[in-house]
């Protein structure tokens, strides 16, 4: 538990668009009536937050730490965007 928040703290950039992306991620399950998310797949750019770029390995875990129990994929793109490019899971 110490871990857990210790890495939040530290990482508060990754866990902020890590919130974003779950709440994301639930509206469209929720759209496609799945009950359990089982893949979903990121494409990530340059993007800063609160003066640091986020780290997909973080974001990664931020994810799993906020419940999304499912295989997450996140591709670096060049930019400065992130998308939502596919999101499986059983109905």
């Amino acid at each position: 538990m110490i871990l857990v928040l210790l890495a939040l703290f530290i990482n508060m950039h990754d866990f902020h668009l890590a919130d974003q992306i779950k709440k994301i991620v639930l509206e469209h399950a929720a759209k496609n009536g799945f009950k359990n998310i089982s893949k979903i797949e990121i494409e990530l750019g340059d993007i800063i937050e609160h003066g640091e770029t986020i780290n997909p390995d973080n974001l990664i875990f931020h994810l799993k730490a906020l419940g999304l129990d499912a295989e997450i994929n996140v591709k670096k793109i060049k930019g400065d965007k992130w998308s939502l490019v596919s999101l499986d899971g059983d109905q």
